[in-house]
């Protein structure tokens, strides 16, 4: 299967893409945090993100989903900072604290080609939703280079659909979180009142573009829709309430991580019950919401996690 990027290169749509994103950055509306700021200036909203990317990190990622990791092993890019920003980050020290170093375009190219050089299976972009413009530039190099793997985009959920728009045709695989069901405990959380209705719409516009999860002999991803869930104390996550919304509307067989990772980092102090890892009852209780609310494409963890 040809990479949906390389399709669009052809085509010219995705310099065209590139540049109407590239634009964006002079008032930023990239994010439904909609700052409209001046990033072109180095003024900086709340990604604290500038013109041009911060990276973390990257490297061959095995603790990533069974479809996209194979042989080989995810190709993560780790992109510092973010445009959610919780509380309960499990990369606190990337997203809070701006973890990582200033890229130009050429060098973010260079390093999804490396990934591709190792053997990795696809491009794994995590935390994008703040640089959509420079990962469209970079793609553009990377691809007149020999980039020819799927394209994953890893978000927290809290996407733009006009953003989303402007990918389609680009990513091949949509990865977002569906974090929390209930607004209030979202914006307690990550400052985001709108977390709910905003996902939504993100998760049916992804899937407007790819559809559901498709994988090739081999079990690897080629293209589609993956959708992460971290179970949290309490429940406060919503999984019933989010499992019945997949379902019912983005599809039954959409392929989901209901994921048990959780533990106290970051600002726990926050919300209370925060302290603490989940339970094994509270992670068996959420795979039996996906499987009541007709999800039955899940994830297998390959990681082990001691509960409290």
């Amino acid at each position: 299967m040809i990479a949906r990027y390389l399709k669009s290169h052809r085509k010219g749509r995705l310099a065209e893409k590139a540049a109407s994103a590239s634009k964006l950055l002079a008032c930023c509306t990239i994010c439904p945090r909609q700052c409209r700021i001046d990033r072109t200036t180095g003024k900086l909203g709340y990604c604290r993100t500038g013109n041009l990317a911060r990276v973390a990190g990257y490297d061959a990622h095995f603790g990533e989903e069974a479809p996209l990791v194979g042989l080989h092993g995810s190709g993560t890019i780790f992109f510092s900072n973010c445009n959610l920003g919780c509380a309960f980050c499990q990369n606190y020290t990337i997203s809070h604290g701006g973890e990582g170093h200033i890229v130009n375009d050429r060098q973010l190219a260079d390093i999804m080609l490396t990934l591709q050089e190792q053997g990795c299976h696809n491009i794994n972009l995590v935390t994008p939703s703040h640089v959509v413009p420079q990962i469209l530039s970079a793609l553009i190099l990377a691809a007149d280079k020999g980039l020819v793997i799927p394209l994953v985009y890893n978000s927290g959920g809290y996407d733009s659909v006009s953003t989303l728009r402007l990918l389609d045709g680009v990513i091949d695989i949509y990865m977002p979180d569906f974090k929390f069901w209930d607004n209030d405990i979202a914006f307690q959380l990550c400052q985001a009142s709108d977390y709910r209705q905003t996902a939504c719409r993100a998760l049916e516009e992804m899937h407007r573009q790819v559809h559901e999860l498709k994988l090739d002999a081999s079990g690897l991803a080629q293209s589609g829709l993956l959708v992460r869930h971290l179970v949290m104390p309490g429940d406060i996550c919503g999984t019933a309430l989010v499992m019945s919304y997949i379902a019912d509307h983005i599809s039954r067989d959409t392929y989901v991580n209901i994921m048990s990772q959780y533990r106290p980092l970051g600002q726990t102090d926050v919300m209370a019950g925060l302290s603490r890892p989940i339970t094994g009852k509270e992670y068996s209780a959420a795979l039996k919401a996906a499987a009541d609310a007709g999800i039955h494409r899940l994830d297998k963890p390959r990681r082990v996690f001691a509960f409290v």
